[in-house]
């Protein structure tokens, strides 16, 4: 383990972690906009190809930035599906990436679906338009594992006594992924000519314990070795467990009403001390890894060990 991964869980005011002591943007002050992303794709090796795209959880946060610098990296002829349960906020991203010349203007197919992933409708609705939309002409098949909650961190494990709470939370967070990779694979099988890439968006969680993430440390743990099973399954598949590092988003607020005295300290120190990435400064490393496409597959790799 680098020198940059120190444990959270091990901060007590004093402690000696990189993200406490200096801000991030120091060390990465570059952050690629779609307009950058197109660039580095004309100058680069290659660009993400003619692709069959779903990005879970593409309303907010790193989903959505996910969202708009992909569409930059696609070629003509692509189709970008974007999950998430707000419509409203699906509808105004579309709107964004059309202004910003990436829609049908520029000859890529942006579909939404309004859906929830923790129920089995909400994971057949996105299945369906992989499979309505299968292509022989598709060169790329690529589906952006995002979306995933937090859990209720304000109470220990000891307290989750309730199987239907903790169904529900491993149902979203868990199973759907499995059951919308499966079925995404199923709608493109291997054949010639076609990459198939599954980004995994995992967590230093997903390998050390934090107290009161019990939840949270459970399903990106279940999520990671899953994807790792994938790999050892299909070797021609490319799959990358994605750590993305602490940003600023909705996600983060929660995690300060942490039950854990010390880690609570340390999530609220990231925040107001200015250590907190963008979604966007993060997104940027990942864009970066799949244009080059040297990594290992199923290869767990942290923003700061990149």
């Amino acid at each position: 383990m680098g020198p940059r991964r120190v444990l959270l869980s091990r901060c007590d005011g004093s402690c000696a972690d990189p993200l406490m002591r200096a801000s991030v943007r120091e060390h990465f002050p570059r952050v690629m906009e779609p307009n950058d992303a197109r660039r580095l794709a004309a100058s680069g090796p290659a660009d993400l190809g003619r692709s069959f795209c779903i990005v879970t959880g593409a309303s907010k946060g790193l989903g959505r930035s996910i969202a708009r610098q992909v569409a930059a990296l696609l070629r003509p002829q692509s189709t970008l599906v974007l999950v998430a349960r707000s419509g409203d906020k699906l509808k105004e991203l579309q709107a964004e990436l059309a202004a910003s010349g990436a829609g049908e203007a520029g000859g890529l197919v942006v579909r939404l679906v309004a859906a929830d992933l923790g129920a089995k409708d909400g994971v057949e609705r996105v299945v369906r338009e992989a499979r309505e939309a299968s292509s022989a002409d598709i060169e790329h098949l690529m589906l952006f594992n995002n979306a995933a909650s937090l859990g209720d961190v304000s109470r220990y494990a000891q307290s989750f006594t309730d199987m239907d709470e903790v169904d529900s939370y491993l149902s979203f967070n868990v199973s759907s992924a499995l059951s919308l990779t499966a079925g995404v694979l199923q709608a493109f099988p291997r054949r010639r000519g076609l990459q198939r890439t599954l980004v995994n968006i995992s967590s230093l969680c997903a390998l050390q314990p934090f107290p009161s993430w019990s939840l949270y440390c459970t399903g990106k743990a279940a999520r990671t070795m899953m994807f790792r099973v994938l790999a050892e399954e299909e070797p021609d598949l490319r799959v990358l467990n994605y750590v993305p590092g602490p940003m600023d988003t909705d996600m983060q607020v929660q995690a300060r009403s942490t039950l854990d005295p010390k880690l609570r300290k340390a999530v609220c120190d990231m925040w107001s001390q200015g250590q907190l990435l963008t979604c966007e400064e993060s997104c940027s490393k990942l864009m970066m890894l799949l244009l080059k496409d040297d990594y290992q597959s199923a290869a767990h790799m942290d923003y700061f060990d990149l």
